[in-house]
């Protein structure tokens, strides 16, 4: 598995960095970090969850200038994934893996959700649509040209996706109610990957 660069985030109140070992400590602005590794095929999940979660706390011991023994990350079957970090409020964390991509973050000052996928034709992308994204996105993406509903598709799922996580919720399909609420951004990332972080 590879941990060079696939994207970076920064901005007033996040940095984002895939690279541990060339991050600098956090300063006072910064809350969000984002990391991410590129994962090479035949890679079982296992590893890949393993992966990502390694690389998820070398970053912190680098961006916070802690002890490696002062991060734990919790993993429990059919539950998110936790950190505890010595000394902080548990902060927020999400962790999202497409083929070929991991990508993990981890908000200080309260929930996050992170998702990526790789920009594709969806089968059925209508049905699928209507089933978990609500009738009108499924109207937005009729109306898209069809050279650029692929990417609109996948955009429209990270974020729908992303804020489910932000609010601890699983994915399911879409019913009337209020909307999700949360300030989405979306990640800069190599082509086909798109990503979104959202956050309160």
């Amino acid at each position: 598995m590879n941990t060079r660069p696939v994207g970076v985030l920064c901005g007033k109140d996040w940095l984002a960095h895939p690279q541990p070992d060339h991050l600098p400590l956090a300063r006072q602005r910064e809350h969000v970090l984002l990391v991410s590794t590129l994962i090479e095929p035949g890679t079982s999940r296992a590893e890949v969850r393993d992966h990502i979660r390694r690389h998820l706390r070398d970053s912190l011991t680098q961006w916070l200038g802690l002890p490696l023994e002062a991060i734990t990350l919790i993993s429990l079957p059919g539950h998110a994934p936790r950190l505890l970090i010595e000394g902080l409020t548990e902060p927020g964390l999400s962790i999202s893996h497409e083929n070929g991509l991991s990508v993990a973050a981890v908000n200080l000052d309260g929930p996050v959700g992170i998702d990526v996928m790789k920009t594709q034709d969806v089968a059925h992308w209508q049905t699928v649509a209507l089933d978990y994204l609500g009738p009108q996105i499924t109207c937005e993406l009729l109306s898209t040209p069809e050279t650029l509903r692929p990417l609109a598709f996948v955009k429209a799922w990270c974020q729908r996706e992303a804020l489910l996580k932000l609010h601890g919720q699983p994915l399911s399909e879409w019913t009337e109610h209020r909307p999700l609420a949360g300030k989405l951004v979306e990640v800069e990332l190599s082509w086909p990957w798109v990503g979104v972080l959202a956050l309160a």
